[in-house]
């Protein structure tokens, strides 16, 4: 039985990176595999994995990145390699990591050259089976709730609206632009921390996520073919002129009143299309905030400055980072460790810590991009369909007449049941009648009526003005005082006495009961 193989993981040399690709968890799976593992000293001290959580879990520790390179078989990486980590690369070697192959030819030459096998992180196809090692959706939705984090530790006000003693505070607006993994990241926590939040998108599929986070989806008044999300591998494409015009006027509409603006727009193989013009910054009010996630490859906001916070003449921050994984280093360190090590598995499926490069497999072919001395950048399209929601068929618009002959369906439909319940109930009253005395008769009909008056009249208030549980106190009470009324003119004065008790405190909880639901209502209105 041959040998198992070597898994390393060098310290990242890009700087500020604080990410790892193994940790000690996955480390104790990829053994499982059969697998031995190495990590470079100090590789996760960033993401707050000391050396000693890794040895206890069985991953032998290697001084050097030279030593560790020359002794895996399989080498786990978070950034693309630099030159000299490229030099490292042998025959047969297998290296996993994101590697930018639209625009690293000379990587891609390097590795070719050398003979390796290259697994781009970034290459995974968006295939239902392929969720688990989506490193690149891992990576996009701890952006979005950083940058929400980001965005409101330079915004200075409450995200959430409140009425407090000294005042009202009214919530922030948050613009969303791109409805991906890191924009629907982005809108559930502005959502989550009380700001009214707006989403936009080219992919109209995407407006009921939107929407089912708490969110209002931005429509444009636009007629365009809908874009194939299953053909775009879940992504935006490229729009054409008139509909980006008709964007662009929308977001001069809406500019002036964001508080906040989180942009996440990218389009795969091109740089990041400018979206957030500079008339549009110049409309924001002081203290907005815009935070650019498509920074790294040119931002969509003009004025953004990649790694840096930039603040306008009209005071506008512009934050346009490109390391907000690695703002969460020990978060996005497991969520990589684990794609990474969910990729491994499909490596692997005798689990005797060999690789199985299956070139035949949707996964394995899509991510490889060197293989045997050959570059297989760019992959062919996968045999099955990337996720995308079906776009909803719009609803036929009816004619006026049939609507009226809708109308008159429903119509008859509701009179055919009410005269059944009427005469279901005449029918009951009748076998009571011949039974009951004259008086039990008379208080049964008041009951009767005041319990179907009271209850068409509360129940058919707009829903708006009370809540269920005041419609439901509201329709009893109703009852109550249609009953009482109708009870005065027994000629009783004890009978006449609660009557009038009846109407008057039935009568307070009614109104009472709107005042206080309005009160209510008032104070979790957003302005």
């Amino acid at each position: 039985m041959p040998e198992a193989l070597k898994i390393g993981t060098p310290k990242e040399t890009f700087p500020g990176e604080a990410r790892v690709a193994m940790t000690p968890d996955s480390a104790k799976q990829l053994q499982k595999l059969g697998y031995s593992c190495l990590i470079q000293s100090g590789a996760g001290a960033a993401a707050g994995f000391s050396d000693k959580a890794y040895e206890d879990a069985g991953v032998e520790v290697i001084k050097t990145a030279a030593s560790l390179w020359k002794k895996s078989d399989i080498v786990t990486k978070v950034r693309q390699p630099d030159e000299k980590e490229t030099r490292h690369l042998t025959k047969g070697k297998t290296l996993i990591s994101f590697f930018n192959p639209g625009g690293n030819e000379a990587g891609l030459e390097a590795a070719r050259a050398k003979g390796a096998n290259v697994i781009a992180m970034e290459m995974v196809p968006r295939i239902s089976r392929a969720q688990k090692m989506d490193a690149l959706s891992s990576m996009a939705n701890i952006a979005g709730y950083r940058a929400v984090i980001e965005a409101g530790n330079n915004f200075g006000r409450f995200f959430t609206g409140q009425i407090t003693a000294a005042g009202k505070v009214p919530p922030a607006k948050v613009l969303v632009v791109g409805a991906g993994v890191a924009g629907l990241a982005a809108i559930g926590t502005a959502t989550s921390l009380g700001a009214v939040t707006y989403a936009f998108d080219v992919r109209p599929e995407v407006a009921e996520q939107v929407e089912s986070m708490g969110a209002e989806f931005v429509y444009l008044d636009f007629e365009e073919e809908q874009q194939d999300g299953a053909a775009t591998g879940g992504y935006a494409s490229v729009s054409s002129p008139e509909f980006r015009e008709a964007q662009l006027a929308k977001f001069r509409q809406l500019a002036p009143e964001m508080d906040i603006v989180i942009t996440t727009a990218l389009i795969p193989n091109r740089p990041a299309p400018k979206l957030w013009l500079e008339d549009m910054i110049a409309a924001m009010k002081p203290g907005s905030v815009i935070v650019d996630l498509a920074a790294e490859r040119g931002g969509n906001a003009e004025g953004t400055v990649a790694d840096e916070k930039v603040v306008t003449a009209n005071g506008v921050t512009i934050v346009g980072y490109t390391d907000f994984p690695s703002r969460m280093a020990s978060q996005a360190s497991t969520l990589y460790a684990t794609n990474i090590r969910h990729m491994l598995t499909d490596l692997t499926p005798e689990k005797d810590g060999q690789v199985v490069h299956n070139m035949e497999d949707d996964v394995i072919r899509g991510a490889t991009v060197t293989y045997q001395g050959e570059i297989t950048f760019p992959p062919p399209p996968p045999k099955i369909q990337a996720i995308a929601a079906k776009p909803k068929e719009k609803p036929k618009e009816l004619t006026p007449e049939e609507k009226r002959a809708r109308e008159v369906a429903a119509f008859k439909a509701q009179t055919k049941q009410q005269v059944s319940l009427l005469a279901g109930g005449g029918l009951l009253l009748l076998l009571v009648g011949l039974i009951a005395p004259a008086s039990f008769m008379q208080h049964f009909i008041v009951f009767v009526l005041a319990v179907f008056v009271g209850f068409q009249v509360i129940w058919n208030v707009s829903h708006s003005l009370h809540t269920p549980l005041m419609a439901v106190t509201n329709a009893i009470s109703s009852i109550i005082i249609l009953g009482a009324v109708m009870q005065i003119g027994s000629g009783s004065f004890l009978v006449i006495l609660l009557a009038g008790l009846s109407v008057f405190m039935a009568g307070i909880n009614i109104f009472g009961g709107f005042l206080v639901t309005r009160r209510m209502l008032a104070m979790f209105q957003k302005s």
